[in-house]
């Protein structure tokens, strides 16, 4: 059977800990005689996350070993996102069908229509945003609530900035989002004690 990426985490066992790390390349500098500071923002953002799987038996612990070993160190990818926030806060839902509004390229405001009409906090700060599938896909955290018009049209504001273009009609997914990640590191290890319990944490970084 052919790999093919990116993989799905196995569901064997829920994640126990999840430590996401938002990265945005800034040059920041300060001179060292008034204390004044400059900040210049670069394109470069990035998701970052620490995993950590719960104590395990080998039945289970052997599922999320293959799948480690599967990634061949940082050549594979696969899927993932925060697995509390399936749903958002907003009312927004994929049975909405929602769609771009225009094609975006290189924007931190992602504009989207076919939505309910008049809708308050229709995405709420916090909420996820997924656009495209498979290797296409990129994963958008909400940053200030947004409300759709009358014509069902709504301007969300995210985290990170657009990478590729999205093109118009292209559908956006808010429920069970998900970003493309690889490994951290070339490593896979784990641990097994004396009680035959299994443990496992590894960090990855978003495949940008």
């Amino acid at each position: 059977m052919t790999i093919i990426y990116p993989l799905a985490m196995p569901t064997v066992t829920k994640i126990r800990s999840i430590e996401f790390t938002a990265t945005s390349a800034v040059s920041y500098s300060r001179s060292p005689f008034t204390f004044a500071g400059q900040a210049q923002e670069f394109s470069g953002k990035m998701w970052q996350a620490n995993v950590t799987l719960p104590p395990m038996k080998r039945a289970a612990a052997e599922e999320w070993i293959s799948f480690l070993l599967s990634l061949k160190g940082q050549v594979g990818t696969f899927q993932m996102g925060d697995p509390l926030a399936a749903t958002p806060r907003g009312s927004a839902r994929d049975a909405d069908s929602i769609l771009i509004n225009g094609t975006i390229a290189d924007k931190s405001v992602i504009n989207l229509d076919s939505c309910p009409t008049n809708q308050t906090a229709y995405l709420k700060a916090g909420d996820y945003l997924q656009t495209g599938t498979g290797g296409s896909q990129q994963l958008f955290k909400v940053l200030v609530d947004a409300n759709t018009n009358s014509s069902g049209e709504i301007a969300v504001d995210v985290w990170p900035t657009v990478r590729t273009t999205i093109a118009d009609d292209q559908a956006v997914f808010v429920q069970n989002t998900k970003g493309v990640f690889r490994l951290s590191e070339n490593e896979t290890n784990w641990s097994v004690t004396e009680l035959a319990i299994y443990g496992m944490t590894f960090s990855v970084v978003e495949a940008v």
